[in-house]
C-alpha cells in the first residue's frame, strides 16, 4: 500500500512538472527541481518499506548516484558527441554550404511556391541529418523563411514547414540518437550501448522516419495553402543582406556526409563529424593564411559550436538527474501502472500511437521531459529487443518535442514570425500525430516480428 501512496505522490509532481512546462519555464531549473523532489520521496518511501531498486544502498549512496554519477555517465557517453556535432553545423553555415543549397533550390522551384517550399525544406530537412542546436536553427531559418514570405506562403504555414522538416531530419540525426541511446542507456545498464545496437542497425528505421514524416509534413502545408489567401503577415529580414559567395558544388556532399560515414561505412561519429568538418573548409578554401590562421579557424568554430548547444548541455545534464532518479521510482510506477501496459508487441504500438500527443509539453511519453517515468516501466515489465524498443520511444520523444512550442527554437520562430502558438499547434498536434501513429506501425512491421 504504501508503494502505492509514494508512486501517486510521484505522479502528482510529474503532473506539476509538465504544467511547468506548458508554462514555459525554464526547464534546467524544472528538472533539477523534481530531481531533488522525487529523490526525497523516494528516501522516505524506503524507509518506511525497502524499495528493491536502492538494493542496499545508502542514503549518500544514492544522492550520489543521481546528482554526481548521473550526470558524469551523460557527458562521457553522449555530450562530446553533440559538442563535435554543433562544430561540424557551424561550418555548414559558415563555409556558406547551408545557404548556398538553399538559394539552388529556391532557383530550381521559380515561381512555383509549393514546389520551392518542398525544395527548400527538403534540403532543411538534409541538413539536419547532421546538425543540432538552436545556433544552426536560426542561421537557416533567417534565410529560408524569408523566402518562403516573399512566395507569399502564409507565415505559419511557412514556420510549420520549416520546424517540421527539422523534425524529419532528426530522425535520422546521428548526434540525437547517441542523445536518445545515452537516455536510455541509463534505465537499462548494456542493453542499448554500442556494440549491442548502433546507427547503422537504426538507419534503416531512420531513413523510413524522415521520408515519411517529410511527405507528411509537405502534403499538409500544400492543402493549408490551398485553403489560405497569400499572407505577408511578419516583417522578416536576413541579415547581413549581401549575398555570400556560393560554395562549390563539390562542398554539397558534406551535409550528409556524417550519417554516410557512420551509417555506411561504420566510422566512429566524432571521426565522421571531424572528417565531414575538414573536408567542407578544405573545399570550400577556408584553410588559407598558414598553420596559425588554420588554428584560429578550427578553433572559432567549434567555440561557436558549443556557444550555439550551450544551453541544451545544460539542460541534458539536468535531465540526466531526472534520468537516474527515475530508476529508482521504477517499482513505485510499476505498483500502480505496470499492470496497464500490454506485454505484446502490437498492443504497446497501438497503446503508444493513442499516447503520442502526451510527447508534446515534455509529457509522459517524451523521453527530452517526463518520459523516463514511462520508459523505465515499460523496460522493467518487457525483455524486447533493442531493435524494437529504441524506434518506438525515439518516435514517441522526436515527433512532438520539434513540432512543441517548449522547444527553443520553436519558441524563437514564433517570435520571429510573429506567430501565435495557437496558430502553430493547430497544425502540429493533429500532424504530429498522425505522423507518430504511422511511424510506430512502421517500427511494428519493421521489428514487430523480433518480440518473442
Amino acid at each position: 500500500m504504501s508503494d502505492v501512496v509514494i508512486g501517486v505522490l510521484l505522479i502528482a509532481s510529474l503532473a506539476g512538472m509538465i504544467y511547468y512546462a506548458v508554462k514555459g519555464k525554464n526547464l534546467m531549473v524544472g528538472f533539477t527541481i523534481i530531481s531533488t523532489i522525487w529523490l526525497v520521496v523516494i528516501l522516505i518511501g524506503n524507509s518506511i518499506s525497502p524499495n528493491a531498486s536502492l538494493d542496499g544502498l545508502s542514503t549518500m549512496d544514492v544522492i550520489k548516484s543521481v546528482f554526481q554519477t548521473g550526470p558524469e555517465g551523460y557527458a562521457k557517453s553522449i555530450l562530446v558527441n553533440i559538442f563535435f556535432g554543433a562544430f561540424f553545423g557551424r561550418v555548414l553555415i559558415d563555409t556558406g554550404i547551408a545557404s548556398t543549397l538553399i538559394r539552388k533550390v529556391v532557383e530550381l522551384g521559380g515561381d512555383k511556391p509549393k514546389v520551392t517550399m518542398i525544395l527548400l525544406n527538403l534540403v532543411v530537412a538534409l541538413c539536419f541529418t547532421s546538425m543540432t542546436g538552436i545556433g544552426p536553427v536560426i542561421s537557416i531559418a533567417v534565410i529560408a523563411l524569408p523566402i518562403m514570405q516573399a512566395l507569399s506562403i502564409p507565415s505559419d504555414i511557412a514556420l510549420f514547414s520549416f520546424m517540421g522538416s527539422i523534425m524529419s531530419g532528426i530522425l535520422w540525426n546521428v548526434t540525437n540518437f547517441k542523445q536518445y541511446q545515452g537516455i536510455l542507456e541509463g534505465m537499462a545498464k548494456g542493453m542499448f550501448a554500442e556494440p549491442a545496437y548502433t546507427f547503422s542497425a537504426y538507419t534503416p528505421f531512420g531513413i523510413v522516419a524522415m521520408a515519411v514524416a517529410f511527405i507528411v509534413i509537405m502534403v499538409v502545408c500544400c492543402a493549408a495553402i490551398d485553403k489560405k489567401k497569400k499572407s505577408h503577415a511578419w516583417a522578416a529580414a536576413t541579415p547581413n543582406g549581401a549575398v555570400k559567395e556560393n560554395a562549390p558544388a563539390i562542398s554539397w556532399l558534406a551535409v550528409i556526409m556524417p550519417v554516410i560515414l557512420v551509417s555506411v561505412f561504420k566510422i566512429a561519429v566524432i571521426p565522421a563529424f571531424i572528417i565531414s568538418a575538414l573536408y567542407a573548409l578544405i573545399v570550400c578554401g577556408m584553410f588559407k593564411g598558414g598553420y596559425e590562421k588554420v588554428c584560429q579557424l578550427l578553433a572559432k568554430e567549434f567555440t561557436d559550436g558549443s556557444v550555439d548547444v550551450a544551453p541544451m548541455i545544460g539542460f541534458l545534464l539536468t535531465l540526466s538527474m531526472f534520468n537516474a532518479v527515475v530508476v529508482y521510482a521504477g517499482p513505485y510506477f510499476k505498483a500502480i501502472v505496470g499492470g496497464i501496459f500490454p506485454t505484446s508487441a502490437l498492443g504497446i504500438t497501438l497503446l503508444m500511437a493513442v499516447l503520442i500527443p502526451l510527447g508534446f509539453f515534455r509529457g509522459p511519453t517524451n523521453l527530452v521531459g517526463c518520459g523516463t517515468a514511462i520508459a523505465v516501466v515499460i523496460l522493467q515489465i518487457t525483455s524486447w529487443p533493442v531493435a524494437f524498443i529504441y524506434p518506438l520511444f525515439s518516435v514517441t520523444t522526436i515527433v512532438p518535442q520539434h513540432l512543441d512550442i517548449t522547444q527553443s527554437w520553436v519558441a524563437w520562430g514564433l517570435g520571429y514570425t510573429h506567430v501565435s502558438s495557437k496558430d502553430f499547434m493547430k497544425y502540429t498536434i493533429l500532424t504530429g500525430w498522425v505522423i507518430g501513429a504511422i511511424l510506430l506501425i512502421v517500427n511494428f512491421a519493421m521489428h514487430g516480428s523480433l518480440v518473442a
